[in-house]
This record gives structure tokens, C-alpha cells and sequence, in this order.
């Protein structure tokens, strides 16, 4: 079964993208920890992220480092946190999440709210820095 991953990369669920290239995609988080929290998901199903080869993982990496980039800029924090769980959707990703303090990485936080309108300019902002 395809995972919602598969489902936002075929176009079968929007998303708000941030980035694309022709193995990769980048998109808002919809339960994010803080405004910008990205997701960066190989096209590629692939369950868990070290299962990926090695030409496939560093190219994840490298594209998650110009999404960060890019976020870093567009909204205001001290760093971009970096998180690899891999348990919530059978289909690896990195989460790239702003952050000002070690507690915004804590994904037991409650998760921030964002109307689509937010959402929209948010992946617009990052992608201008792009």
C-alpha cells in the first residue's frame, strides 16, 4: 500500500511544496512543530532511510541542505533543527524544523495550527530563497 508520502509525491493529496527536483520533494509539515517545519521525502518508497542506497541518501541529504538553507532564511530562528525518526509514516523522511532552543525539536510539543493562507505564504517565502 502506497504511504501518504507516495499519495502527496503523486499528486493524489495536496500539499504546500516547498521544493522539488526529480528524485526528491519538500513540503510543510501539517502538524508542525514551528512555522517552516519542512518534510524532505525521496520520490523513491523506501521505508527506512538507511535501507536507502548510498548514491540515493547523500543525494537526499544535499537537497535537504538547500531546503534548510532556504528556510534559515525565510524564517526568523537560530537554527534549523534536523530530526530523522522514521516511526509515523512508512516512508523515509527528514524533518527540517526552525528552531531557537533544543525544547523546539521535541516532538511531544504540541503541534502548531496554521490556516491554509499561512501556510501558502510560508511555502512561498522559503521558496523565494530558493
Amino acid at each position: 500500500m502506497a504511504s501518504i508520502f507516495s499519495k502527496i509525491i503523486s499528486n493524489e493529496i495536496p500539499c504546500y511544496k516547498v521544493a522539488e527536483s526529480n528524485d526528491f520533494i519538500a513540503f510543510l509539515d501539517v502538524r508542525p512543530l514551528t512555522a517552516g517545519h519542512t518534510l524532505v521525502v525521496p520520490k523513491k518508497e523506501i521505508d527506512y532511510i538507511f535501507d536507502m542506497d548510498d548514491e540515493q541518501y547523500a543525494g537526499l541529504q544535499l537537497f535537504a541542505k538547500i531546503v534548510a538553507g532556504a528556510i534559515k532564511k525565510a524564517i526568523p530562528c537560530k537554527r534549523i533543527g534536523v530530526a530523522v525518526i522514521g516511526l509515523e509514516v512508512p516512508h523515509a523522511h527528514i524533518h527540517l524544523v526552525p528552531i531557537n532552543e533544543i525544547g523546539d525539536l521535541n516532538f511531544e510539543n504540541e503541534r502548531k495550527k496554521f490556516s491554509p493562507e499561512e501556510y501558502l505564504k510560508t511555502a512561498k517565502n522559503i521558496q523565494s530563497f530558493l
